[in-house]
C-alpha cells in the first residue's frame, strides 16, 4: 500500500509516515515545510508546496499512480495562536482543505483519514464520545469540526470516503527517536513543562477553579506513537470501516483523563526535576477539559493505547537532546532547499 500524508514533515505526520514504513505501507509526504523539517524526509518520497496546489497534486497522482489513501494533516494547531489569527487557521485549515479535497477527488482518490481533535466537543462534559454535540471553543477547534461538516457532505456527494480521527493531546515521540517534536520551545503542557524544568523557572499553571478533582484543567494525553499506530489500523481496515457509510468518526485517546496537576507530579516522577506551580488565570479558549472515550476506535481499528503517560513523558526527555543534533546543527550546516521530488 502507497498513501499521501500531507503535512508529513511535522511532528505528528512524520511520526505516522514512520509507523507506516514499520508495516510495510510507503508513505509520500507533501509539506510546504513551513513548520515542517526537510530532515524528516530523508529516505522518504516527498513533495514540498501546497496542499490547495492543484497542478501540484496532480503531477503527485501522475508520479504515485498507486496512491491508495491520503492521510491529511496539514494544518495549523495552536488554539492562542487561532484566538490571535482566525484567518490563517479558516484559510490554512478549511479553505485549503475543500481545495485539497477538490483535487483529490479529480484524480480518483477515494480515502482520506482527515486530523480532527477532541476539542471539537468543547469542555464542559465529564466524558466524550462520538454521540456527543459538537461544541469547538476556539478558532482552530471551529476550523476542524467545520472540516468534518464539510467532508461528510463532500463523502455523502462523491465517491471519496472519510474517517475523521478525533485525537487527544499527542505526546511523546517515535520510541526509534527518528523523528519529533521540531520546535525547541513547545507550547502545548508537557514542553512548557520542559521548558521551565530546563530554565529553571516557575510552570505557569493556567486556570485553578475548574470543575475538576483538583481545580486544574483535565487533559486526555495520548503517546504520539499510540496514535500512529491507529492510523496504520485505519488505513488497513478503511474499507470494512466505511463500508455502510462513507464518513465516520473516531476518538483517538488513551481513555484516561489527567489533570495538569497530576502531569506536573509524573513530569517530576519521571525527570526528578522540581517544578515549582505557578498559578494564574485560564487564557481565553481554555476550557475544563474531559475523558474523551476511546471505545468506537477499539472496536472497528481493534486498537488499544499500548504506551503510558509516562513513556510519553521519557520518550519526550529522550528526544530533546536527539533534536537538539538533528535539527539545531542542520541549520548552522545548510540553508538549501528541500530535496524534495
Amino acid at each position: 500500500m502507497k498513501v499521501l500524508i500531507t503535512g508529513g514533515a511535522g511532528y505528528i505526520g512524520s511520526t505516522i509516515a514512520s509507523a507506516c514504513l514499520d508495516h510495510g505501507i510507503t508513505p509520500v509526504v507533501l509539506d510546504n515545510l513551513a513548520t515542517g523539517r526537510r530532515e524528516y524526509l530523508t529516505g522518504r518520497h516527498a513533495y514540498q508546496g501546497d496542499i490547495a496546489d492543484g497542478a501540484l497534486i496532480d503531477r503527485i497522482f501522475a508520479d504515485q499512480p498507486d496512491l491508495q489513501a491520503v492521510v491529511h494533516y496539514a494544518a495549523l494547531s495552536t488554539v492562542p495562536q487561532s484566538l490571535a489569527d482566525p484567518l490563517s487557521y479558516y484559510r490554512e485549515n478549511l479553505s485549503a482543505t475543500v481545495a485539497l479535497t477538490g483535487h483529490l477527488i479529480r484524480n480518483r482518490c477515494r480515502r482520506m483519514l482527515f486530523a480532527s481533535s477532541v476539542s471539537v466537543y468543547g469542555g464542559d462534559a465529564t466524558t466524550v464520545s462520538e454521540a456527543d454535540p459538537l461544541e469547538p471553543a476556539s478558532p482552530y477547534a471551529r476550523t476542524k469540526a467545520a472540516g468534518e461538516a464539510f467532508l461528510r457532505d463532500a463523502a455523502a456527494a462523491t465517491d471519496l470516503a472519510v474517517i475523521a480521527l478525533r485525537y487527544a493531546n499527542p505526546i511523546g515521540t517515535d520510541p526509534a527517536l527518528r523523528t519529533g517534536l521540531q520546535v525547541d520551545r513547545p507550547t502545548h503542557l508537557l514542553g512548557r513543562l520542559i521548558s521551565a524544568a530546563e530554565d529553571g523557572q516557575p510552570f505557569t499553571l493556567m486556570g485553578t477553579v475548574w470543575p475538576t478533582r483538583d481545580g486544574s484543567a483535565l487533559r486526555d494525553f495520548l503517546h504520539v506513537w499510540d496514535l500512529a499506530q491507529a492510523h496504520v489500523a485505519a488505513l488497513h481496515r478503511f474499507d470494512t470501516i466505511t463500508a455502510n457509510a462513507p464518513f465516520q468518526a473516531l476518538n483517538l485517546s488513551s481513555g484516561t483523563g489527567t489533570t495538569v496537576r497530576e502531569l506536573a507530579r509524573a513530569f517530576q516522577d519521571v525527570t526528578g526535576h522540581t517544578v515549582q506551580l505557578r498559578e494564574a488565570p485560564a487564557r481565553p479558549g481554555d476550557v475544563a477539559g474531559f475523558r474523551v472515550d476511546n471505545a468506537r476506535a477499539t472496536a472497528l481499528l481493534g486498537w488499544t493505547p499500548q504506551l503510558s503517560l509516562t513513556d510519553g513523558i521519557r520518550h519526550a526527555m529522550q528526544w530533546r537532546p536527539v533534536r537538539n543534533r538533528m535539527l539545531d546543527q542542520a541549520v548552522m550546516e545548510s540553508d538549501a532547499p528541500a530535496a524534495a521530488v
